[in-house]
């Protein structure tokens, strides 16, 4: 249990590391953007994030 949750984090910085990687200039656009953005919308953006991925783990484990 312990490794596959260290397995399913080292992916989460795999993944969250790609677009600054590949395309700084776009990263530092959203970052821009989203800092922008107000608490209410960030945390609906969340929210969403949070539900698929439990629907995905629920779906395909």
């Amino acid at each position: 249990m312990f490794e596959t949750l260290l397995a399913a984090i080292a992916l989460v910085f795999i993944i969250e590391g790609l677009l600054p990687f590949v395309f700084p200039e776009v990263w530092k656009k959203m970052m821009a953007e989203a800092s922008a953005l107000p608490e209410g919308s960030l945390r609906t953006m969340g929210l969403v994030s949070i539900t698929i991925g439990l629907l995905l783990l629920l779906i395909f484990s």
